[in-house]
């Protein structure tokens, strides 16, 4: 069980860390494969954040060092995220973040479950421009689904196998980011 969860191959770590704490391992696994190894951050910086002004040293391999420094957090947006402002190396970096503590009434998107063979997500943010499926239509594989556009660029989304529609999450204009759930297929 514990190897179809992780889809890569079981340590002799994994499996004693799984033995003694299997929901706090199977959380840290969200985690990893949601942010990448957070192992590289210092435990103070993972569990309570930066503070403006703070400067923290990030060894992300060995003799490789990045030094991160908080700026500036922006205000809260309508959909609940905020710009944080950072400097990498000395380069002025923003990133787009969700803040749990806002409250909003723009509805957050489903994203798709990367490990689900049956979603198909965004390969990058835009805009929606042209639906060419229905719910329950048989599609075969390559088939065009949808057209998409960012900056100015059309991509067509295809049907990675033959199969049906099962659901269509977004409509004609929505705007779209990385990862959002499109379109669900079942074989």
């Amino acid at each position: 069980m514990l190897y179809h969860s992780l889809n890569r191959p079981v340590t002799s770590h994994d499996v004693l860390a799984y033995a003694l704490y299997p929901k706090v391992f199977m959380d840290y696994q969200k985690t990893v494969e949601q942010y990448g190894d957070i192992s590289i951050l210092d435990t103070p910086t993972f569990l309570y954040g930066m503070h403006l002004g703070e400067e923290i040293e990030v060894e992300i391999e060995r003799g490789k060092t990045l030094i991160v420094k908080l700026v500036s957090i922006g205000e809260p947006q309508a959909d609940g995220t905020r710009i944080l402002y950072f400097e990498l190396n000395g380069q002025s970096r923003e990133v787009v973040i969700k803040d749990e503590s806002v409250k909003t009434t723009v509805q957050a998107k489903i994203k798709a479950d990367m490990s689900n063979k049956n979603h198909i997500g965004a390969s990058m943010p835009g805009t929606v421009m042209k639906l060419l499926v229905e719910k329950g239509e048989k599609v075969s594989k390559g088939d065009h689904l949808m057209i998409t556009e960012a900056m100015k660029m059309e991509t067509t989304v295809q049907a990675p196998f033959t199969g049906v529609i099962k659901d269509i999450y977004v409509k004609n204009g929505d705007s779209i980011q990385t990862r959002d759930l499109l379109i669900e297929l079942t074989k």
